[in-house]
């Protein structure tokens, strides 16, 4: 499976935990490991989108993509 395939399946599995909070997570780009997301709905504003990117989307997306080095918001 292409890596950029692998990402949105995994950014899948995530969303069901940021819409139940009014929010929801789109792949930009993944680009030379980097994956480029953006924040929608109430994480677009939410004080702790920081810590919702790199605790848990980060850390899940390298779980399940080992060629993920890191993940940042557009």
């Amino acid at each position: 499976m292409e890596t950029n395939n692998k990402v949105e399946a995994a950014l899948n599995n995530i969303r069901p935990a940021l819409q139940m909070d009014g929010g929801d997570v789109e792949l930009v780009k993944f680009e030379d490991g980097v994956v480029y997301v953006k924040l929608l709905g109430a994480c677009g504003g939410c004080p702790m989108s920081t810590m919702t990117l790199k605790l848990f989307i980060e850390e899940r997306l390298k779980e399940e993509v080992p060629e993920v080095t890191e993940v940042v918001s557009v």
